[in-house]
Parts: structure tokens; C-alpha cells; sequence
């Protein structure tokens, strides 16, 4: 595994730099993309909205009280869906190993290049040089290491415009000094159950076997236990043919809201929509995920006669499983869209009044 050199790329708040790139005059300014409408939440926000806590799937509503000059711009995903192919074909011709995240994040396996020199640190900082270069200016945050969970790691730490490298033998102090909120996987609710433990750093989390965080986690405990070790022996996955696609957020704060649990659905549902675009798929099963704030979980389903890809048509398909009966008075802490039984976009039959199922 050692011998692995994977890259993580990730845009820098891709859809609000690609809305400053085409409108300079927003340079500088807090911005969001959202949809109008109260109801709606923010999709990305730029750096200069960050600093006044606007982020990712904050509601609009918050995000104008957090910071009254926000510019709300409204989300133009045929464009972020040409640049994302910009993007894609920038990787190409680097290495065929290309797993597509999203519509703005991959893993790209740089072992064996197919150009370049044999440095995978040399070769990400071409690839950030030409992304720029062929999208007009956009910048993307890099992480380099041996495995993908150490890669996503390092691609977080120097954002935005960032390159950070961590070499095998830096692997175990890099992960023992890191807090654990800094680990994929450890969100806020997991991160109060581990300070009650006197746990906050990677080191802390190492003083546990894997039996104890499985007893303390459940099957999560696997994984909090390999990410603090450096272990994940998962390949670069180049194929389209994926079980399934999908996208979740797991919430800084309990909800319970109604209405803001389904702007906030809504706007998952396209990110589902948008990373199907950026693969050319499509798909028959749509899945609604909903954790509560005791951990438990609960998923459901439907299939469809003919495959599905539009936010239009996720969005319609998730809101009507997110009942308020299947909620009642639970607080929730994560959402998730996914989809599968999927086909190429392509191949997919016209079928309106689609709704007239439900």
C-alpha cells in the first residue's frame, strides 16, 4: 500500500468560484449559490461568506441573519456541469485511474502516469496548474499520499489553493496530532461522544482496540480505528459501473424543522442529480436516508418503471418519502440521497407525468 501515490482533488468552493470567475465584480464579496426562496439552503458559499459562518447546507433563512450582506446568487448547473467536464478532462490525460467523487472532487491514482515525472508531488501541482489554466482561473486544494483516506485528509488542510503532501513515514505523526473532528467520518455528535471519552486527538483514539470502538460505534468503529492508523487499502475505482450514487450530509446541529428538513433534502437531491451528470447515469431506485439524533436509521425506497437523473425528478421523489409521519417528533442529524439500478443516461426513456405515481 505504501507504494501507492493517490491524489485527492477537490475544488475550492467550486460553484460560488465559478459564479466570481464570470461576474468579477463579486471578487472579494460574500457570496452563496442557493435557490431564491427562504426555504432554500445554501449549496456553497464563498471564503468571505465563511467567515461569518455560512457553509454548505446552512439554511438560507440562517445564512442571510449570519451575515445580513450576503449576495445570493442562484445555482447554474449546466455550467458547473462544463466545467466539471473541463476538469475531468484536465485529469485524463494524466492517469485513466479517475474516480469521480462529485461533481467537484475525485481520487486519481498517479502510481503508473501516463505523462509527467515519476513525483506525484510534481504531477499535482501540473494538474492544479492546468486546471486553472482550462477553467479560467479556478483553483483546487490537493492532497498526495499513499491511500485515499489520507489524501482526502491532506487535500482539507491548506484550503483554498492548497497542496499538502503526507509521506508513509509522516502518516502516524500527521493522524496523532490531529484533532479528531478533522477525521472523514467524525462529525459533530461523534466528536461529543469521543470527548466524553477524553478523546480529541488521533493519538487519544489509538489508545482503543477495534473491539472497543465496535462496542462504543458499531461497525463504525472499523473505520475510526483504520483512519488514525493510516489504513485504508481501498483502490482508485475508474468504473461507471457503481452499485450506486448518492449524496448525504450529516448536520452541525440536531434538526427537527419540517420545512427546513425539506429545503435541506431538496438541495442533497440535486448535488444526487449533479453527480449523476458528471458520470452520464441514471437510475431506476431512489433511496431516502434519514439517521436521528440516537444514531438509529432508517431508509426508504421506491423503484421506478423508467430511470431517473434530473433534480427536478429527485428532488419530487425524495420530498415524498420524507413524510412527517416517518419523522414525528425525532430530531435528525443526517439526510441522505442516493441512487441506483443505474443505466447510462442515454438510455434513458421520456416518460412525463412520472409524478402521477406517487
Amino acid at each position: 500500500m505504501p507504494g501507492r501515490k493517490i491524489v485527492h482533488v477537490d475544488m475550492d468552493a467550486f460553484f460560488a468560484s465559478v459564479e466570481i470567475r464570470d461576474r468579477p465584480e463579486l471578487k472579494g464579496l460574500p457570496i452563496a449559490v442557493a435557490h431564491s426562496g427562504l426555504r432554500s439552503v445554501v449549496t456553497t458559499a464563498s471564503y468571505e461568506a465563511r467567515v461569518f459562518g455560512v457553509r454548505s447546507a446552512l439554511p438560507l433563512r440562517t445564512a442571510l441573519q449570519k451575515c445580513p450582506d450576503l449576495i445570493v446568487v442562484e445555482p447554474r448547473m449546466a455550467v458547473y456541469r462544463e466545467v466539471s467536464r473541463q476538469i475531468r478532462h484536465v485529469f485524463s490525460q494524466y492517469t485513466d485511474l479517475v474516480e469521480v467523487m462529485s461533481i467537484d472532487e475525485a481520487f486519481l491514482d498517479l502510481t503508473a502516469p501516463l505523462k509527467g515525472p515519476a513525483s506525484a508531488t510534481l504531477l499535482a501541482e501540473a494538474i492544479k496548474h492546468d486546471i486553472q489554466k482550462q477553467t479560467g482561473g479556478l483553483t483546487a486544494s490537493v492532497g498526495v499520499s499513499y491511500c485515499k483516506s489520507l489524501a482526502k485528509l491532506a487535500s482539507g488542510q491548506r484550503k483554498p489553493d492548497g497542496l499538502t503532501v503526507i509521506l508513509p513515514a509522516e502518516a502516524d505523526e500527521v493522524t496523532a496530532r490531529l484533532p479528531i473532528e478533522a477525521f472523514h467520518g467524525i462529525g459533530p455528535k461523534t466528536a461529543e461522544r469521543m470527548h466524553a471519552l477524553d478523546v480529541r486527538t488521533g493519538l487519544d483514539l489509538r489508545r482503543f482496540t477495534v473491539e472497543e470502538l465496535q462496542q462504543r460505534f458499531g461497525k463504525a468503529g472499523q473505520h475510526y480505528f483504520n483512519i488514525v492508523r493510516g489504513i485504508d487499502e481501498r483502490p482508485v475505482d475508474p468504473s461507471e459501473d457503481r452499485k450506486s450514487v448518492g449524496t448525504e450530509d450529516t448536520f452541525e446541529a440536531d434538526l427537527r424543522h419540517y420545512e427546513t428538513l425539506l429545503g435541506i433534502l431538496a438541495e442533497i437531491a440535486a448535488r444526487t442529480a449533479a453527480r449523476l451528470a458528471v458520470q452520464g447515469l441514471a437510475g431506476r431506485t431512489v433511496t431516502l436516508k434519514v439517521k436521528f439524533a440516537d444514531f438509529r436509521q432508517l431508509t426508504r425506497r421506491v423503484t421506478l418503471p423508467v430511470a431517473v437523473s434530473s433534480a427536478e425528478d429527485l428532488i419530487g421523489i425524495a420530498v415524498s418519502l420524507l413524510t412527517r409521519e416517518l419523522l414525528g417528533r425525532r430530531a435528525v442529524r443526517l439526510l441522505g440521497v442516493s441512487v441506483s439500478a443505474l443505466q447510462a443516461a442515454g438510455q434513458v426513456e421520456v416518460q412525463p407525468a412520472l409524478f402521477a405515481l406517487f
